[in-house]
Order: C-alpha cells, then structure tokens, then sequence
C-alpha cells in the first residue's frame, strides 16, 4: 500500500509539473511573438522621428550653406568688429526676409493662438529663425524669435566651434515645449568647420507633427501607447503627451522605482520585458533609443489585452490535466479496492464504474485536444499510435479512431515516420524532453517544414513506455524568411546594376570581388557566416558611388589626389548608405573598412589586427580583381604580376594571410583557370 501510494504521488506531481511546464512554454511563446511585433512598431516610430529631427537639421543646413547668407553675415560681422553698423541696413534686412521666408514653410513660427483683445503687452516669443555673430550675439531674426535661454547659447557656443547642435526639449517661455536645431556658419572662403562667423538657430514648438510620428499607422491593440523618454538625473521624464491626458513634460518619474517600465525603457534601450506603466497597469515593454537625439521611444500594451487569450488557455490546460490526473487517480484507488474485496461480483461493478468515470474523463480531454490547432499523438516505442487528436488526423486525411493501434509509417509515410522515430528512441532512451524539426518534400512539389515536441510517457503494467508528440506545421514561416532572403538578394542585384550602369569600365567587377574574397575566406577556414559576409560585402561596396560624379569614374587619365581620396571615402559612403539593414554578419562594418590599410594610412585610419578579417579579404579581392581586368586606360595585368604586386604590400597595406590564401587558390585550387575571364574585355 506504500509503495502503491508513492507510486500515485510521484505519478500525479511529475503530471503536475509537466502541465505546468507546457502552459508556461506557451506564455513564453506568445511572448517572443509580441516581442517581434513589438520590436517591428517601435522601430518604425523611431526612424519616422529620426526623419523628423533630420528633417529640421536639414532646414537649418540649407540656411547655413546658402552663399547670400554667408556674405552678407561675414559683412555685417566685419561691420560691427570695425564701425558701429546701422540697425537696419540692406544686408539685414535681405537676411530677416529670408528667414521669415524660410520659417514660415518649415514651421519654425509661433503656434496659431485664438484672436486675442489687443493690449500695449507684446506677446512672449515662441519659435523662429535667428542668426548670431561669432560670439553668439543676435543679429536678426524672424518675428516671434525668443531671446536665446541659457541651453541654447550653450548649443550656439557648440556650433561656433564647428559642430551641429540638437537644443533638447525644453518649457519655453509660454510653457510650451520647444526644440531647437544649430548650424555653423561659415564664411565664403572659409578653410575649415571652425571658421564659422556666426551660427543659424531655429527653434520650434513640438507639436502634433512630432506626436503624430508616434502613432502607428493601421494601429489594433487597444492598449497599445507609444511614449518619448528621456533621462533626467535620477528621474525619467515623459515628453510627449500621455493617454491619460498628460501634457507633455507633465510627468517625471524616479528611475530606481521597481518594475517602472519607463525606467527599464531609458536603462535598457532595445530591451523587452514585462513591466507597470505610470498608470500602475502592467504592460508589455520595449524601446528604442533615437538618433541624433537623447530620446528613448517606448512601446507598451498592457497584459490584460496581449496575453488574455494565453492565460484562458492555460487555465484550461491545467484544469483539464487536473480533473484527469484526479479522475485517473480516483479510477486507480476504485480498482486497487474494488480488486482486494472478497465481493467479486460487487468489485466487477465498481471496476465497470471507474471505468465508465475514466472513459469520460478521456472523452473530455479528447474534447480538449481536439480544440487545439497543433497535432497531438502518443506513439509507443514502435511507433504505434495510442491516441490522436482532431488536428492530427486531418492533416493526414484519416480520423482519430482509425488511426490507433496503425504504425506511423503506414499513417504518414516511411520518409517522416523514420525521422520522427529516431527522435523518439533518444527520448525513450533517455527519459528526456526534446525538441525537433524537419523539412520534408511533398509529393505535388514544394516542401513542408514541421516543428516537434517529444515528450516521454513513462508506462505501467497495462501501456508501454511513450512518446508525447506536439506537431506543429511552420511552413509558411519558413517560406516568409526564404521570401524575406531573395527579397534582400534582388535588392542586392539591384544596387550593384545600378553602380555597373555607372561605371561601364568596372561591369560586373563587384560580383567578381565577391566570388574571388568568398574563395579566400573559404581556404582560409573562416565560418559560413564570414564567408556569407564578404560575398555580399563585395557585391555592396560600390553602392557609394553613386555620389561620385559620372565624369569621374570613366575618367581614362591621371587622378588629382583630392580624386583618389574621393574614391577611397567612397566605401566609408557605402557602409553609411546600408546602415540599419540588418544583415546576418557585419557586412556594414565590413564595407566601411575595405579602404583602410595594414600601416593605417587609409581613410579611417584603422590598421593591422584591430581591422576586420573580412575588410582585409575584401580589400585583397578588390585589389586583384582591378589588376587583372582590363580598363580604358590600360591592359589586364598577369596573375603573377598581380600576385608579385601585392605580395610586395603585405605588411604595408594589405594582410599577409589573405594575401598567401589568394595565391593559393591561384596555384593550387584552378583559380587561374576559373578566373582567367576576368581578363577579357567587357563588350560594350
């Protein structure tokens, strides 16, 4: 009876925690969906507000770099250095139009306010448009332009040294939140970014052009609230308007209170977690941190609306493995008493009792199982199926009863049926959970992917040991990310046409450097995801010159030095253009460094092992590809010319290693062979 009891207990807590294990891997699942679809809004809002602040820099540089403007300040500024100049000369007054002009269309103007009595009171200024002399004095400005607070003469002193200026919110003089964008400005013939002989300052009150940046377009969840935070000391600050009716930099919360999800947001940029929002409500979080700026965006949705369906769910689970785990046990201890009694017939009565209450409960967790969208079946060690749901059956054109005590390979194929019973047998075998995948082909064409949980059954004296089997179909996810994958290559193919059609002499040249840099890192040994990355490195290089005038790269004689720098920065450029594509391996970070040499005279200046291995494969390719093609100016050269030449360079410019891995390709591997076309001239 002990021993009988154990048993029971043992049995009803293993039940207990496996229940418990399988609805906490479904929350967890729901959970990393919402981080995705999460991740994807929060990284939409922050770049639409990125494209905001550039938008506004944009106004002031366009400002900043208009040669009327930076003439007539340099004459006004050496006016005021010599004689005192008049308040109102032409030059001033060209510039006030120019910037009313400009303000006006960019929205650097004072909000529409509601007709007001007239009085001898002048109204506080708001926003606009002013230009400073070298010592961050005013010079003029458009209507409405504020004096200059404390934050912004320090953001003018900034820019005056050469450096543009991002002025962070701030409570105006009316209590409206205001921003502010400075720009140096140069002189007409100015040598360098600190020759500024004032600076352009525009600010402007945030409004509904920023806060509507926060919405997402085609927004479902009720809850959901996108909030702009920063830090502030010991404190986080809300600087958009809040759901509750907030206004902006209305609310200022500690960053040490637990669990705050504006605290984890600024703390933890990038981040995702289950937190409580100002409100008290506990929300789903993540943040993105946004650039040019000391801003944090945080996406939120409350629990009660991601997760209600998740935790019903789960409710349901356990309460069903409950009621069976308790009617299994009840069934047991009616058998054990009913089988010692001395009533034989009483103990036969009983027995068809428990199980009438036993073929209920399994009809009720059929039911239940019959409800869920994935497949369940349980398999003996031969494969035999003991139970199947609804979902299971259908996916093989069959019905749950006609599939019991059938073999899998007669149900499902002898391909998928040996896959899956090979994992089985490991499970049996070693009396623990497993998870699985396989990728099977159908027979009309195309291909199916399932995903697999394995979970051992221990057996008794009447059921043999077995196999749990949660199936879930996950094609059409595999499809999306082959879809998403030749989406990112046609791309690819796009940009490098583009840069081909541009530089007629160089066709066809970034697809080479990619063959011949992907060669070398694979006799090199490098892992698959640093091969992967110098092949689309040297596909993408060229993008940058796009930026390159026309003339220059078909341009047949010598290049001035300002040229070759030009070209060399053109790399720099590239990485700059595909920055936040997010690429398997560090294929930006690789493209940015092809110009850079062994010595560190290249443009970033970075040298020897502190440059990426697959920058200095790429550069070696990039090289060799250049000599050995022909150009307008000159003929292919030899391999082994080529090989002498950077041979010669190792050490200096490129490295020793990827340099040794070319040649060996060349000699021993048929690189001559294979890439001796390269030395034919491309038809025109």
């Amino acid at each position: 009876m002990a021993i009988g009891a154990l048993g029971l207990i043992v049995i009803i807590a293993a039940s207990l925690y496996f229940a418990f294990r399988f609805v906490e891997q479904e929350r967890q699942r729901d959970l990393q969906s919402w981080q995705v679809r999460m991740g994807i809004v929060a990284d939409s809002r922050t770049s639409d507000l990125a494209d905001w602040v550039e938008q506004n820099f944009g106004v002031m540089r366009e400002l900043a770099e208009n040669a009327s403007l930076q003439l007539y300040l340099s004459m006004i500024v050496a006016s005021e250095a010599g004689a005192q100049a008049p308040e109102d000369t032409a030059e001033t007054g060209y510039l006030r139009n120019l910037l009313t002009a400009t303000a006006s269309r960019s929205g650097f103007v004072p909000p529409a306010r509601p007709a007001e009595v007239s009085a001898n009171v002048e109204r506080a200024g708001e926003a606009g448009i002013a230009l400073t002399d070298s010592k961050g004095q005013l010079i003029v400005g458009t209507p409405g332009m504020p004096p200059l607070p404390p934050q912004v003469r320090t953001a003018v002193a900034k820019a005056l040294s050469g450096e543009a200026s991002f002025v962070d919110v701030y409570l105006g003089a009316t209590n409206l939140p205001t921003v502010g964008f400075v720009l140096p400005v140069l002189s007409v013939q100015a040598s360098s970014a600190t020759d500024a002989v004032g600076a352009v300052v525009g600010l402007r009150v945030v409004g509904a052009d920023l806060y509507k940046r926060l919405e997402q377009p085609g927004e479902v969840e009720k809850t959901a609230e996108s909030i702009l935070l920063r830090k502030a000391g010991a404190t986080v600050e809300h600087l958009s308007p809040l759901r509750d009716g907030t206004d902006p930099l209305g609310r200022t919360m500690a960053l040490d209170t637990p669990d705050l999800a504006a605290a984890f947001a600024v703390n933890v940029p990038g981040g995702f977690g289950v937190k409580k929002d100002y409100a008290g409500k506990e929300v789903l979080v993540t943040s993105r941190p946004v650039k040019g700026t000391p801003w944090i965006l945080m996406r939120s949705v409350t629990t009660a609306e991601t997760l209600a369906e998740t935790e019903t769910r789960g409710r349901t689970i356990l309460i069903v493995f409950v009621l069976i785990i308790v009617g299994v046990s009840v069934a047991m201890i009616a058998v054990w008493r009913h089988g010692t009694s001395v009533r034989a017939a009483e103990a036969a009565v009983r027995f068809k009792q428990a199980a009438d209450r036993f073929e209920n409960l399994s009809t009720f967790m059929k039911v239940v199982t019959d409800g869920q969208p994935t497949g369940i079946v349980t398999v003996n060690a031969e494969g035999v199926y003991s139970f199947a749901n609804k979902a299971a059956a259908d996916d093989v054109g069959s019905t749950p009863e006609d599939m019991l005590g059938k073999t899998m390979s007669a149900v499902i194929g002898p391909v998928k049926a040996h896959a899956l019973m090979d994992v089985n047998r490991e499970v049996l075998l070693k009396g623990e959970r497993m998870s699985s995948s396989h990728t099977f082909d159908e027979p009309g064409g195309g291909f199916r992917v399932l995903k697999c949980e394995h979970i051992p059954l221990k057996g008794d004296r009447d059921q043999p040991p077995s196999v749990l089997m949660i199936i879930e179909d996950v094609t059409a996810v595999v499809r999306e990310r082959e879809r998403r994958e030749n989406v990112l290559k046609q791309l690819t193919n796009t940009l490098v046409s583009v840069v081909d059609r541009r530089d007629p002499y160089s066709a066809h040249h970034s697809e080479r450097v990619a063959e011949v840099a992907s060669s070398i890192a694979s006799e090199m040994g490098l892992d698959p995801v640093a091969t992967s990355t110098v092949g689309l490195a040297g596909r993408l290089m060229n993008v940058g010159k796009i930026f390159i005038p026309a003339e220059l790269l078909t341009k047949s004689g010598q290049l001035t030095p300002e040229e070759r720098e030009l070209l060399a920065r053109s790399f720099v450029v590239s990485g700059e253009l595909l920055d936040g594509v997010d690429f398997d391996g560090p294929v930006v970070e690789t493209i940015r460094e092809i110009g850079e040499f062994w010595d560190g005279t290249g443009p970033l200046q970075i040298q020897g092992e502190n440059i990426l291995i697959t920058s200095r494969i790429v550069a070696v390719a990039n090289t060799f590809v250049g000599m050995v093609s022909p150009r307008a100016w000159r003929d292919p050269l030899t391999f082994d010319k080529v090989s002498e030449i950077l041979f010669s360079q190792t050490g200096k410019k490129y490295d020793r290693r990827a340099v040794l891995a070319l040649m060996n390709v060349l000699e021993n591997r048929d690189g001559k062979k294979r890439w001796a076309y390269f030395r034919e001239k491309t038809p025109d």
